[in-house]
């Protein structure tokens, strides 16, 4: 007898099961939603440390439904004014207030540094009235709407500090220069109306982007100094008294905005609107 008459048989049976089964492809729809919220919510992160406390407190007011839009403190363009939030170097233009009910900012029972409640809610009510004349009148030519881009102002201990900046490709003087471009003449303009809304002191500080290292000699200090210096001309020469002018200087490049040293938004003005006990 051979061998195979003894082999045994042995029938493998296959089974086939089908690729999705019974419960089909809703596991890829589930997995879909998963990774959109994921991205969902590192937008949201992202976003909220890309944004400042006023731009938050724009987006904020806007999806109220309880509290009216306040032009001044949105974060939006168009008629809310401001920049993209996701904008780096241009802030919105968002100032304080916008409710009537909140107090001026920085002030307490006690007033503002020491001075009494009501000389210190007048001062403070000043320089809004000065910083609404900058940022919510209407430019009357196309080079001051323009020119509105470049201004974003804020609330100090010190007073109402305008800073003007440059924007890439939109200089305020010409580069290496302190002549004045038309952006910073029609600048100069918007400045002078709102200065004469109060009777404040003014104080000119001007800053640059970093120079070379490699340069035998840093131009930034003559620069900005050069700066300061025709900027004091410029808003003299538009009427303002030059006795309230109170300290012109040149801080060279040892305060850049950010943390780029060649960024041309380092280049820029603080014209200073000052309280009373700091002129």
């Amino acid at each position: 007898m051979s061998d195979d008459a003894v082999r045994p048989i042995i029938i493998k049976r296959k089974k086939v099961v089908g690729g999705d089964g019974h419960h089909g492809g809703a596991w890829k729809v589930a997995y879909a939603d998963f990774v959109t919220a994921m991205m969902a919510f590192f937008m949201l992160m992202w976003l909220l440390n890309a944004t400042t406390e006023k731009q938050r407190k724009g987006l904020a007011d806007y999806f109220s439904p309880t509290i009216a839009v306040a032009r001044v403190s949105g974060g939006g363009t168009g008629a809310f004014s401001g920049d993209s939030l996701m904008s780096e170097e241009t802030l919105a233009q968002s100032g304080t207030g916008g409710f009537a009910e909140l107090p001026p900012v920085g002030l307490t029972e006690q007033g503002l540094d020491g001075l009494d409640e009501a000389t210190a809610a007048r001062q403070m009510s000043d320089l809004e009235i000065a910083e609404l004349g900058i940022i919510g009148r209407g430019g009357e030519s196309l080079v001051q709407e323009m020119a509105k881009k470049h201004i974003n102002t804020r609330l100090t201990d010190e007073g109402l500090v305008i800073e003007i900046f440059d924007l890439e490709g939109e200089p305020l003087f010409e580069p290496g220069t302190s002549k004045p471009t038309a952006i910073m003449n029609a600048i100069s303009e918007i400045l002078i109306e709102a200065f004469d809304l109060v009777t404040n002191n003014v104080a000119i500080a001007a800053h640059s982007e970093a120079f070379s290292p490699l340069l035998i000699q840093n131009p930034s200090w003559t620069l900005t100094t050069d700066r300061a210096q025709r900027t004091r001309e410029l808003i003299e020469a538009l009427g303002l008294d030059r006795d309230r002018i109170s300290r012109v200087t040149g801080h060279g490049q040892q305060q850049p905005y950010l943390e780029d040293p060649m960024s041309v938004r380092n280049n820029r003005l603080e014209v200073t609107l000052l309280r009373s006990d700091y002129e």
